[in-house]
Formats: structure tokens, sequence, C-alpha cells
């Protein structure tokens, strides 16, 4: 198979997974810039694959994903769903990603019937952060910054997914899964010493470091769609043993608290 460039793909595309047999799943990568598979398209397809075999009036309202071993562009990648359980209220199912040299993610997630109860929002977006239009455009294909705040431990954008993704709810929500990987590691390794004092730029880090997602879990409070700027707010909370744990929140822009992300990455310093 041959990689394709993430500019010559949309988010709905690198989601059509297909079927390769009972609740086997198989998609494709583009090839991206640094190398490796992006991870969080690992968690949307795994995702994806998963809400393939729940009942439509269920939503996703939480996933946990271990990275394993990064994967490659060059091949397809292979989703297989195990059902765990189906409740009366919930859906529990867990997806292993595959590869040729073996497992590269474990997910597991859980879904939920629409409830009619109480709605109370208490976490509200930061009131410096301005709205999308104030900032200029960046992307890398298939997702759209504006970027907000990059300081030593604290990271913060308007991001969306490129293209027009209609109203499939679950792509919507593969695409918030998609987008969530993108800030968390910035914020936990931005407050390195040897990255504060000497000023590194993400070239100079990349030639000094090497990092590496290991786990990542999101919340889904409430639906917003993920083709419009939602604004993804994380702060590290230190680094320790070669780790690093960052946690954020997503708002839309009209204010509404979407989700809650974790994430914890590898940071080791190289040595010469």
């Amino acid at each position: 198979m041959s990689p394709v460039n993430p500019i010559d793909i949309d988010f709905t595309a690198l989601m059509a997974l297909e079927s390769h047999g009972p609740d086997v799943y198989v998609g494709i990568s583009p090839d991206y810039p640094w190398g490796r598979v992006y991870g969080g398209q690992v968690v949307a397809q795994g995702l994806r694959a998963a809400a393939a075999t729940v009942d439509d009036d269920r939503h996703v309202h939480s996933l946990h994903a271990y990275f394993i071993r990064g994967g490659t562009s060059s091949e397809p990648i292979r989703y297989e769903v195990d059902r765990i359980r189906n409740g009366r209220s919930f859906t529990t199912r867990r997806v292993v990603a595959r590869q040729s040299d073996g497992a590269i993610l474990n997910l597991s997630c859980s879904f939920q019937v629409v409830e009619d109860q109480v709605d109370v929002q208490e976490s509200t977006a930061p009131e410096n952060m301005g709205s999308a239009e104030d900032r200029a455009m960046e992307d890398w294909g298939l997702l759209g910054h504006r970027r907000v705040i990059q300081e030593p431990g604290h990271s913060a954008s308007w991001l969306r997914i490129l293209g027009d993704l209609g109203d499939d709810r679950v792509l919507h929500e593969c695409a918030l899964a998609f987008l969530s990987d993108d800030l968390p590691s910035n914020a936990s390794v931005s407050s390195h010493p040897r990255i504060v004092d000497m000023g590194m730029d993400r070239e100079e880090r990349h030639q000094s470091f090497m990092g590496a997602s290991l786990d990542h879990s999101i919340w889904f409070h409430r639906h917003a769609p993920a083709d419009q700027w939602q604004l993804h707010d994380f702060r590290s909370h230190g680094l320790t043993g070669g780790r690093g744990l960052s946690s954020g929140e997503v708002f839309s822009e009209d204010g509404i608290h979407v989700a809650s992300v974790a994430q914890e990455f590898l940071f080791r310093e190289l040595t010469r």
C-alpha cells in the first residue's frame, strides 16, 4: 500500500473503515511528516470500529487508550473489537489495533443511552483566550490550528477538523478524539528545564529528546461539532521518571464544556 499525504485525504475518508469479518475493521493512514502514525488517528479509528458494533441510541461517554508501539503508514491497521458487555444503560467495548509487528493500541470505551437528567456545567472557558477569528491559521492537512498560548507547562489552541463532517455524531466524536492528541504533549514537555533554559524550538527539541504518547483518556460531556472551532486548553502536572502528565478541557466557541482529556507522555533526553 502506498501511503497518502495528509493533504490528499479528508477526515471522513480516513474514518471509512472496511469490514474484514465479524467485529474486525481495517483502516489506512496518511504518511505524516514525523514518520509515524499520529496517535490521535489510531484512537479515532479505534472508536469508529467500536461504535460500529453499538446501537445508534448509545453515545460514547469515555475512552481509555494505551499506545503500545508506533504504527507505520506503509501498511493498513487492523481493529479487532471485543464486545465486553451490552447492558441496559451502558455498552462496553475493547479494541486492539494491530499491524504486522503486533499490537499498536489497546482501547476501551463505554457508551451510554441518552438519559433525561440534570445538566450542570461547572467548568468555564478561560476568559483570556479570545476567539478563533482573532488568530492566524495553521494546519497540517486534516487539522486546523489557531494558536493561543504556548508557555512552560501550558498549551492552548483553537482546533477543528478541516472539511465538512455533516451530521454523523459518531464522526464528530471520532474527530474530537483525533484532535485531542495534538496538544497534551506540548504542555507536558514545555516545562522541561533544558527546554526552558535554552529556549529550544521544535526542531532542536526533536534532536535532543525522544517522545511518545503512553496513554490517553477522554470523557465526553456534551456534543459539539468538531468541524467548528473548539478551544483545547492543557496544563502540565509535571515530569518524573521520563514521563509527563497533562490534563485539559475542550470548549466550543459558545462556551460549552465538551470534553475533558488526560494524557501521559514519555519524554527522554537522548544520550550521545
